[in-house]
C-alpha cells in the first residue's frame, strides 16, 4: 500500500501541481487525486492494523500514517518497517567470515 499510495501522489502531484495555473483538479489529474484519497484510507487502515498487530507505539504509527501525505516519504516509511521487522526476526547478525 505504501509504494501504490506514494506512485499516485508523486503522480498526482507532477501532473496537478506542475500545470496548476490551467486546471486545478480536472482531467487526470483530478483522477490521481481522488485515487490517491481513497487509497490512502486504505494505506490508514493497513497501517493499523499492522501497529495493532505489532504493538507498535502511537508516535510510530503516527508517524507512518503521515507518511502517506508526503510526496515520496511512504517509499523511506516502508523501507524502514520492513527493516525493523528483518532486524526483530534476525537480531544478530552473521559474523563476517575471517579473510583468507
Amino acid at each position: 500500500m505504501a509504494y501504490v499510495t506514494g506512485v499516485v501522489l508523486v503522480l498526482g502531484c507532477v501532473l496537478g501541481l506542475g500545470f496548476w495555473p490551467w486546471y486545478v483538479g480536472e482531467g487526470p489529474a483530478g483522477i490521481l487525486w481522488t485515487a490517491h484519497g481513497w487509497l490512502y484510507v486504505l494505506y490508514v487502515v493497513t497501517a493499523f492494523q499492522l501497529a495493532y498487530q505489532l504493538r507498535w507505539k502511537p508516535v510510530k504509527t503516527v508517524l507512518v500514517l503521515l507518511a502517506g501525505t508526503v510526496p515520496f516519504m511512504s517509499f523511506v516509511a516502508e523501507r524502514r518497517v520492513v527493516a525493523d521487522l528483518r532486524r526483530e526476526q534476525d537480531p544478530v547478525p552473521a559474523a563476517p567470515a575471517p579473510p583468507a
